[in-house]
C-alpha cells in the first residue's frame, strides 16, 4: 500500500497501531481525542494523544493524522470540505494530500501535530457545552461567549503540551469547533442537547447510535490540564455534568458566578 488510513475510535487505536507496528507505509488515523486511562492506573497516569499512543507502541512508524472540520455524512456528499494533514513527517502530509486533495476537499499540510491533535479532542468536549447552552436557550450571545472561551482553554491547553498558538486558528482549532458547537449533525452537541433536555447521560449517549467522543474525553482532557496546571472551567463544568455532580441548570450557574478577571 502507499497508504493506510485507520478510522476506528480512539479505544481501538493502540491494537491497530500494534498490527501495522513494521508498515513501511504512511499510516494516518482519523480519530480525535485523548485515549481513555486503563482502570486501576496510578493516579499520575494521564491519558495520551494519539500521536502519544504511536510513540509507545509503533515509534518507528510514519504516521500522521487527518483532521479538521468534517461532518462524514457530507463528506460521503462530496460537499466542499477543508481539513489539515498534520504530521512531523513530510512524506506523511504529502501523502495524505496527494490522496485526497481534489474538487471537492482541500487537504493543508501542517507539522504542528501536537496542535492539530488537541484542537480535535477539546472541541468535543466544548460542544456538550454549547449543546447544553441550545438545550437551555440561553441564546446566541452565550453561544458565542462559549466558543470563544472555550478555544482560549483550548490554546492554553496546546500551548502547555508544546503546540504553536497560530495553529488554533487554523481548521483543526477555531475552524473544526465551530463546526462541531454549533452543527446540527454533531453527536457531542447532541448529548449536550438531550442533557438540557433531562435525559440522563446513559439515554443520550446510547440514543446517538454513534460514538461521541467528547464523553470519553472529557475527564481526560481535564486529568491533563491538572497535571499541566492549566484552568479550563468549562472542560471542568462539563466533566462535572458528566459525573452527575451538577444538573444542567446548575452547569451554566456555575460557569457565569466566576470571579470577574481579565480576557
Amino acid at each position: 500500500a502507499d497508504l493506510i488510513v485507520i478510522g476506528t475510535p480512539m479505544a481501538a487505536l493502540r491494537e491497530w497501531l500494534g498490527r501495522l507496528q513494521h508498515v513501511p507505509a504512511p499510516v494516518a488515523w482519523l480519530c480525535k481525542g485523548f485515549e481513555a486511562v486503563p482502570a486501576g492506573a496510578s493516579a499520575a497516569a494521564h491519558g495520551l494523544m494519539a500521536h502519544e499512543v504511536c510513540a509507545e507502541v509503533a515509534p518507528d512508524l510514519l504516521c500522521g493524522v487527518l483532521s479538521g472540520p468534517s461532518f462524514a455524512a457530507e463528506v460521503a456528499r462530496h460537499q466542499p470540505t477543508a481539513l489539515v494533514a498534520a504530521s512531523r513527517h513530510a512524506e506523511v502530509n504529502d501523502a495524505l494530500v496527494a490522496a485526497f486533495h481534489g474538487d471537492a476537499m482541500r487537504v493543508y499540510a501542517n507539522a504542528d501535530i501536537v496542535g492539530v491533535e488537541v484542537g480535535g479532542a477539546v472541541k468535543n468536549v466544548l460542544a456538550i457545552a454549547t449543546g447544553l447552552c441550545d438545550g437551555l436557550q440561553l441564546g446566541l450571545n452565550a453561544r458565542a461567549a462559549l466558543i470563544t472561551r472555550g478555544l482560549a482553554e483550548m490554546t492554553r491547553l496546546g500551548l502547555a503540551l508544546g503546540a504553536r498558538v497560530e495553529t488554533f486558528m487554523g481548521l483543526s482549532g477555531l475552524g473544526d469547533l465551530v463546526l462541531t458547537a454549533t452543527g446540527d449533525l454533531s453527536r457531542n452537541r447532541k448529548v449536550g442537547l438531550l442533557l438540557a433536555q433531562g435525559r440522563t447521560l446513559e439515554q443520550a449517549v446510547a440514543s446517538l447510535g454513534h460514538v461521541a467522543e467528547g464523553v470519553y474525553s472529557a475527564r481526560t482532557v481535564l486529568a491533563r490540564a491538572r497535571l499541566l496546571n492549566v484552568e479550563m472551567p468549562i472542560t471542568e463544568t462539563v466533566v462535572e455534568l458528566l459525573d452527575g455532580r451538577l444538573q444542567a441548570a446548575e452547569a451554566v450557574q456555575h460557569l457565569m458566578a466566576r470571579d470577574p478577571r481579565g480576557e
